[in-house]
């Protein structure tokens, strides 16, 4: 049947289906497939609208001012006015997205995070907190509804003739139903901060309400006989080979690309997955190697070696190791289902008292007192039953783990107080699945990593509540979970990572802010310190009267500033600008009958220049200039009648210079900084070695013996002034070269080691090996 026999009543869609050869029962099905899902989208839709006014007439009135006011009230009307386009648009293109994905027309939604935050323009600006808006939406969806959205895909795959779908070509996928609300948004005139306020209704309304319209989707398709008997079934890394088993053929069990985060994987076994590798051949007494499974088996040795010399002595931390709490006499070892037994049995009580506990760090020692005590209250020989030595070394590398977070100095007190409370579910993760040792990718690990690094990147006072709160969440949400199911940790490292991702753009946006306002304010520092240079030039060796020395280092410095931010350093207004001030300044001293003589004739044109600067401060009246002048000529002519006492009564109050006010601290810094030429040959060491640091570089400094790091974010090549930012991005601490020079010598500041940069896990597992070796007895201090 050609396209040409299709009767032109034929809906769209069925005339797509009819014309690639689908089953013509699917026609109905799809078309009520569509019909389902946009009424449920045009109802929750409707929501969204029906709270707009409500959110923003509350956002009016908490507005910081009258113009925010205005605008969130201006909003209300400018929203009523586009709704009816909004909601044309956003259907048109879920409904066109359908249209193409039948007719093998449709791409994958776009991108939203190729923009580069360093190269923003600012509109691309509001582009990147849009797309972050837009990926922290997606991300939630695809961590919530994975089962439900693998099936949906694999359904609508068999009616796109076996095609194969990825969740990006999804045409009900939460990545298309958000960009088509983007897409609908876009022509409106609204600023980011009202489009802001209309994402979270419309996830609020919208995408948290997408498990309803998955599952009912997936029952249509169900109830119409496509893939009734499909299983969701999570799968982890290969496993080692075993027997072969025959599939239930009524069963389909497809995997997922390993690259996807979001993706569930098997629920691991107690069994190490290492436990049959071979031994790697290992040197104890070497730096701990850059194999991780080395690294575990050389941990593995060491821990057996401590315990065989002192099982009572302390580990990493000052806690002892878990077998010097059992039973002495003990013969027997517990099953690893007593063991996890009772960290379940601890972690449902952690989860119930957790928000008391918060407040406090867990103890690792306490831990081990309290896995210990539940141990022997459920065991059936009490007494007599202790942990095996591969049970024990995981429970005391996981204690270590987070001894080494309570003691880290990168984190501030509250974010290690926040991890610790980890304590318990990530040891049940580990004694499941030694991976996470030994696996850089492991989601547990990677989502540790990723809490750790937030709080040591954007931890400053700025952004610690808001972290801190959603670090707390995340601890929440893997306290109270029943298991240790690796989804957990994938989709809470895709949502953090995505709030982190929020976090970095405005931190990279204020660092960029305060290096342009440095690079003006430096611009200035330059200009001045040239007029000063020029001013002390003038005045070497000549004693001149106060009011022309106070004239010239207070006000005319000011206006040689200007005058050379105006022009340039090579214009005739900046050379004459320097003539006056050292005609004045010479003006002062007693002068030969031949200078006075030419004083007397250069005199109106210097007053005629004097009068032009200070109109160019504009910071005098006329009254103020003419007594300001007249008291400069009185002054020269007692200077040369040699009658200094004379020159020296005329005092007038001068203002303080205006530019030295506004750079304030900063315009000290050259005066207080030590000289190139004064430096120890330490010092001059160390300011070769920070002229070629990089930015970026962080830096620790101590103020009143309380450590701080601070990040290089430009150095000025005119001041050679070095500016650093705090955490938060925000401008902390501007210092001269030499002075940082200076205080890296006497212990002052230093730069933070590149190995600090390293993931949370890698530093603990190597500093835990160096501990262990170290209290083996292998060496006699860290390397």
């Amino acid at each position: 049947m050609s396209s040409r026999d299709i009767p032109p009543n034929t809906p769209k869609i069925a005339q797509t289906l009819a014309s690639r050869g689908i089953q013509p029962r699917f026609g109905e099905l799809v078309q009520s497939c569509r019909t389902l899902v946009m009424n449920r989208l045009a109802e929750q839709l409707t929501s969204v609208f029906g709270q707009i006014d409500d959110t923003l007439f509350e956002c009016a009135e908490r507005a910081e001012n009258n113009q925010v006011q205005t605008l969130f009230f201006d909003s209300m009307r400018e929203i009523r006015k586009q709704r009816p386009q909004i909601e044309r648009i956003y259907h048109q293109t879920i409904a066109q997205n359908f249209s193409d994905f039948l007719d093998g027309k449709l791409k994958p939604a776009p991108s939203t995070t190729k923009l580069d935050a360093e190269q923003l323009t600012l509109v691309q600006d509001e582009e990147y907190e849009e797309s972050l808006l837009i990926t922290a939406m997606i991300a939630q969806v695809k961590s919530r509804c994975t089962q439900q959205l693998f099936a949906l895909e694999q359904r609508l795959a068999l009616l796109n003739n076996g095609k194969q779908l990825i969740e990006e070509n999804n045409p009900f996928g939460p990545q298309m139903i958000a960009q088509a609300f983007r897409q609908a948004l876009a022509p409106s005139p609204l600023p980011l901060r009202i489009k802001a306020i209309l994402y979270r209704l419309f996830d609020k309304y919208v995408m948290l309400s997408l498990d309803t319209v998955y599952s009912a989707l997936n029952q249509r398709l169900i109830d119409a006989g496509v893939l009734p008997t499909l299983k969701f079934s999570a799968q982890r890394a290969p496993e080692p080979k075993r027997a072969d088993k025959t599939p239930n053929a009524a069963t389909a069990t497809p995997q997922r690309p390993a690259s996807d985060p979001t993706r569930a994987r098997a629920t691991p076994s107690t069994s190490p997955p290492d436990s049959s590798a071979p031994p790697l051949p290992l040197d104890l007494n070497g730096p701990p190697p850059s194999n991780p499974t080395a690294l575990l088996q050389g941990l593995a040795a060491l821990l057996g070696e401590h315990r065989q010399r002192d099982v009572d002595a302390p580990l990493l931390g000052g806690t002892r190791s878990i077998a010097s709490f059992a039973p002495r006499n003990a013969t027997s070892t517990y099953s690893a289902s007593d063991l996890l037994d009772a960290l379940n049995r601890m972690q449902r009580q952690s989860a119930e008292e957790l928000a008391q506990r918060l407040h406090s760090p867990q103890q690792v020692e306490g831990l081990k007192v309290d896995l210990q005590r539940q141990l022997e209250a459920f065991s059936q020989r009490p007494g007599q039953q202790k942990l095996s030595e591969q049970e024990a070394d995981v429970i005391d590398l996981v204690g270590m783990l987070f001894d080494f977070i309570l003691d880290d100095t990168c984190l501030i007190d509250s974010y290690k107080t926040t991890l610790s409370h980890l304590h318990t579910p990530y040891l049940k993760v580990a004694l499941q699945d030694k991976a996470l040792f030994t696996q850089h990718q492991h989601p547990a690990r990677r989502l540790l990593n990723s809490m750790a690094q937030a709080g040591v990147l954007y931890g400053g006072e700025t952004n610690e509540r808001a972290l801190l709160a959603k670090m707390k969440w995340v601890v929440e949400q893997v306290v109270g979970a029943d298991s240790g199911d690796l989804l957990l940790f994938e989709g809470l490292l895709v949502q953090f990572d995505a709030y982190t991702a929020t976090l970095k753009h405005k931190v990279e946006l204020l660092e960029r802010r305060a290096v342009e306002a440095v690079k003006g304010r430096d611009k200035l520092l330059g200009a001045r310190q040239q007029a000063m240079d020029v001013i002390a030039r003038c005045l070497n060796q000549r004693q001149t009267p106060a009011i022309i020395r106070n004239f010239l280092e207070l006000t005319w410095t000011d206006v040689l500033v200007f005058t050379l931010l105006r022009h340039s350093e090579n214009s005739s207004e900046w050379q004459r600008a320097g003539e006056v001030a050292e005609q004045l300044a010479w003006s002062g001293t007693p002068l030969d009958e031949n200078g006075r003589q030419q004083l007397q004739a250069l005199r109106v044109a210097l007053l005629d220049d004097l009068r032009k600067g200070l109109q160019l401060l504009g910071g005098y009246h006329e009254d103020g200039i003419r007594r300001l002048l007249q008291d400069l000529v009185a002054c020269q002519y007692a200077a040369q009648a040699k009658q200094p006492q004379l020159a020296e009564t005329f005092a007038p109050q001068l203002p303080p210079s205006a530019l030295g006010a506004m750079l304030g601290e900063d315009a000290l810094l050259a005066t207080l900084a030590p000289r190139e030429s004064g430096l120890s040959a330490r010092a001059q060491e160390f300011a070769r070695e920070l002229s070629q640091i990089e930015f970026g570089t962080w830096f620790e400094f101590l103020t009143d013996n309380q450590p701080h790091q601070l990040k290089l974010s430009w150095f000025s090549p005119t001041t050679r002034n070095y500016m650093f930012v705090d955490h938060s991005g925000q401008r902390a601490a501007i210092k001269p070269l030499t002075l940082l020079a200076t205080e890296m010598e006497q212990g002052l500041a230093r730069i933070v080691p590149a190995e600090s940069d390293a993931p949370l896990v890698d530093r603990a597992l190597n500093a835990i090996y160096r501990v262990l070796q170290r209290i083996s007895g292998r060496t006699s201090k860290p390397r």
